[in-house]
């Protein structure tokens, strides 16, 4: 008997990096081959992202060609439907809300071929966000048949749009996994690091933030990542134009303190590392209610201020992530993996994450 074959569609890095736990965990179970098709905007990007977890595209998509969304969606849904037509595969996995999971998504749905939407159920919570971007997500969820939610906000988002209770899963988000996975086995010894890693924060702030810190703590290093050019030669403080989902794991499994305007976000509650997101609207709230991070203005003092507060207490850190990570536990693969079997009948359908807090336990710590 046959292994059925899943496609797994990725036209971006995040994608990449997202599905890649997916194709692992699919190996390993046996039940499905997983066949990782490189398409979209960014098929180059894909390969060297697939290749940081020893994968490959077995197919490799050209890159469409398109002046605006309508082009490219079109151009992709056209190479993907003859790609479809003549190698069916069982399912398809697609993720997030980017113009690669819209186009595979439809063409999927338009060849009768089972959808399986990872990272689902999220919604716009800010003005920011671009529209098209939110609405992509809705449309492919007009067409999934198993809908993985990376967090119970994001599952009762689902519900709410009257998506059978039974075709959604909390699985946790599979950008924990491969943060896990890229950070090594085991937690670095705390370093007295202070993360930042932003996009929309000016680059001047973070700076000047910085500078107070390694002025107060003599053992403090900062690591900065922003996308504005800075050019800084100061001891103890490194910058950085960009960094790799793998070199933010490995940051972050040495980091005390995570700043941030997003990324890094979901990742850093798995390593104990508390998080302060830079205002004025959090996109993920889950993060804010569960107390691993917390929401301050983009400005200098309160920066200063905030870290301050938390470097100075060994327990302030702990009790922000004493609790379970509300992205993940690691296990969001193993749970795709399983589910997409289960959607074509091959296993039961795995338990959802679980869902709590665990009351802080502290010793030995001083405030």
């Amino acid at each position: 008997m046959s292994i059925p074959e899943v496609h797994l569609v990725c036209g971006t890095r995040p994608e990449a990096v997202q599905l890649a736990p997916v194709a692992g965990a699919m190996t390993a179970a046996g039940l499905l081959r997983p066949v990782l098709v490189a398409g979209g905007p960014e098929p180059d990007a894909v390969a060297r992202t697939l290749a940081r977890y020893r994968l490959q595209p077995e197919i490799s998509l050209r890159e469409p060609a398109g002046n605006g969304h309508a082009e490219l969606v079109g151009a992709m849904i056209h190479d993907l439907d003859r790609l479809w037509a003549g190698r069916t595969p069982s399912a398809v996995l697609v993720q997030g809300a980017s113009i690669t999971s819209l186009a595979a998504a439809l063409a999927a749905h338009w060849r009768r071929i089972p959808v399986v939407h990872v990272e689902a159920g999220l919604r716009a919570e800010s003005p920011d966000r671009p529209a098209y971007r939110d609405d992509d997500r809705r449309l492919v969820t007009q067409v999934a048949a198993l809908h993985l939610a990376p967090t119970a906000l994001a599952a009762m988002n689902l519900l709410d749009e009257r998506r059978a209770t039974g075709d959604v899963l909390v699985s946790g988000s599979t950008l924990v996994d491969a943060a896990l996975q890229a950070a090594g086995p085991g937690r670095a010894a705390n370093r007295r690091l202070v993360l930042a890693v932003t996009e929309h924060t000016p680059a001047r702030v973070l700076v000047a933030g910085a500078r107070r810190l390694i002025e107060r703590y003599p053992d403090v290093h900062v690591r900065l990542a922003t996308s504005e050019p800075v050019h800084l030669d100061v001891d103890r403080v490194t910058v950085t134009a960009e960094l790799s989902h793998a070199d933010l794991s490995r940051s972050l499994s040495e980091a005390s303190l995570l700043i941030t305007d997003s990324a890094g976000l979901q990742e850093a509650p798995s390593f104990g590392v508390p998080a302060l997101l830079l205002g004025p609207v959090a996109e993920r709230i889950e993060a804010l209610e569960a107390g691993c991070a917390r929401l301050i203005d983009p400005d200098i003092g309160m920066l200063v201020r905030e870290s301050a507060h938390l470097l100075d207490s060994q327990v302030r850190r702990a009790a922000m992530v004493a609790g379970d990570n509300p992205y993940g536990d690691g296990h969001a693969a193993r749970r795709a993996a399983q589910a997409t079997a289960a959607l074509l009948g091959l296993a039961v359908p795995p338990e959802p994450m679980p869902s709590r807090r665990i009351a802080p336990t502290v010793s030995g710590a001083h405030a």
